[in-house]
């Protein structure tokens, strides 16, 4: 799968409950739409939405599945049980958070991704990152490729977003590790697709921008109420 994203976009198709758009048949036809501009890969969450996605598209998928626990902040895939039910889906990689996070169950990201190489070695593994700490402690662990997903997610990065000073998370990540490193996160426009892709990016994943039209509509309402001068 990297080698067929490499240099090029990937479009992500999600819509969590509270959205106007959830529904698989809806993200299946968000990524056919997708497909024929040209994107050249998916990222969606739910086992329902991939396996919706890969009857309309034959595009390689990144696979998530976003649940809330407890006793912890981490979501996208936290726990072994989310990977099994990936695996069923068959996405061609499966993201997960990769943060220093404490994750559900007291549980150690290194522990997670030893439980996963048992079970499944040859699957792909991105790891949704939001510091470059954070991005070599993952390549360490043996992910296959990196994200800055995360970035502005954290308490520690918190208010942050991707662009700022020109990509300058991206660059540090870059600089640090030898896997493919995929930027991802309020690249909202495709002058900054393109300049990710220019720094060294292997990949960039547009979500929001492309997928979520009350976000689309939003800019567009925020930029009438307040005219440039």
């Amino acid at each position: 799968m990297l080698e067929q994203i490499k240099g090029k976009l990937v479009v992500s198709c999600q819509a969590l409950e509270n959205e106007p758009l959830h529904s698989p048949f809806i993200m299946a036809r968000m990524a056919l739409a997708a497909a024929e501009g040209g994107a050249s890969g998916i990222r969606a969450n739910s086992v329902a939405d991939i396996e919706a996605i890969k009857q309309q598209v034959a595009l390689p998928v990144i696979g998530l599945l976003k649940r809330d626990y407890p006793d912890s902040e981490v979501f996208i895939t936290p726990t072994l049980r989310e990977i099994e039910e990936l695996v069923a889906a068959a996405p061609e990689m499966i993201a997960l958070d990769a943060t220093q996070r404490p994750r559900p169950g007291g549980e150690t990201l290194a522990q997670l991704v030893a439980g996963i190489r048992a079970r499944w070695p040859a699957l792909l593994l991105m790891a949704d990152i939001a510091s470059v700490e954070e991005a070599v402690i993952a390549e360490q662990l043996g992910f296959d490729c990196v994200g800055t997903t995360l970035y502005g997610y954290t308490a520690q990065t918190k208010g942050h977003t991707l662009p700022e000073s020109d990509f300058a998370l991206l660059k540090g990540v870059l600089a640090a590790v030898a896997i493919p490193v995929i930027a991802e996160g309020n690249v909202d426009t495709p002058e900054r697709a393109s300049r990710c892709l220019a720094l060294g990016a292997h990949a960039v994943v547009v979500g929001g921008a492309i997928t979520r039209p009350q976000q689309i509509t939003r800019r567009f309402t925020d930029a009438i109420r307040s005219p440039a001068v």
